[in-house]
């Protein structure tokens, strides 16, 4: 890359990420959101559940919120996507995104720019909660949890990159909203983060093999039980959990590449 290109580029996507942190920080209602929602989640059903919990093949003895843990953290990745990528709607709405798009800024720049900013939100938040897995009796090695950053990060990037895409493409924050709910949602509750996929109705189960997150919640909990395979006996190989998540990530950030080359998208909201 050229230093022209550079500058119409890196240089605009560090600051765009830049933009994202010091919001983040700025309103505090969206850490709240990010975190106080899937915590209670994670306390309420998993407390209400505990004792009605029959785990599948291999996950005999963890009790209903070890199972549900590595699903929170999933969570926390989901709804820090929703909240930052909805963020273009309200940019769109202001001005700011025109100002970008009538800027030298190519849109690869804009898509990094979001990408990377809300990447590190979420994972930042998601390691936090790293915090509490020994109140569940989960307890990770120092490998384990350098090993999850990277799939952390693989699964944040493919859910901003999806909700990049969906917010480039929304008319209101209640469009948004209406696809958040019939969609991103669904994909996080089919993908075994709130109950197991064994045991599940032929069609549903079709449904969660088909999901992408199902495998990069699989590539998490083969990370946090890596000392105890056994646990994970009944899910994908690690292997195969990686590879999709790679190419939902690659695949959702090739389709916001394409949303960014739409400035009429963002300038007009249709």
């Amino acid at each position: 890359m050229s230093g022209r290109a550079s500058s119409r580029t890196l240089l605009p996507a560090w600051t765009l990420a830049r933009r994202e942190l010091v919001r983040f920080i700025r309103q505090r209602n969206r850490v709240v959101g990010a975190l106080a929602q899937p915590l209670l989640f994670w306390a309420i059903f998993g407390s209400g559940l505990n004792a009605s919990f029959r785990p599948s093949t291999g996950a005999e003895g963890i009790s209903y919120m070890e199972y549900f843990f590595p699903g929170t953290v999933v969570l926390i990745l989901l709804l820090t996507a929703i909240f930052a990528t909805i963020s273009i709607i309200e940019d769109r709405n202001e001005g700011f995104m025109q100002s970008v798009l009538v800027s030298p800024v190519r849109p690869l720049g804009i898509v990094l720019g979001k990408l990377a900013g809300t990447s590190t939100l979420a994972v930042t938040q998601a390691l936090l909660i790293f915090l509490l897995a020994p109140v569940v009796g989960l307890e990770l090695s120092a490998k384990a949890v350098a090993t999850a950053i990277p799939v952390l990060i693989l699964i944040a990037v493919g859910l901003t990159a999806l909700g990049f895409t969906i917010a480039w493409y929304s008319d209101s924050t209640q469009g948004f909203h209406a696809v958040m709910t019939a969609f991103l949602m669904p994909m996080w509750f089919l993908s075994g983060a709130f109950f197991p996929a064994a045991g599940l109705p032929a069609w549903l189960g079709w449904i969660v093999a088909a999901n992408p997150l199902t495998y990069g919640l699989g590539a998490l909990r083969h990370v946090l039980y890596s000392a105890d395979p056994a646990t994970v006996a009944g899910l994908p190989s690690f292997a195969t959990c990686l590879g999709v998540s790679a190419a939902f990530s690659l695949a959702a950030f090739a389709a916001a590449l394409v949303a960014a080359h739409r400035p009429r998208t963002a300038i007009h909201g249709r």
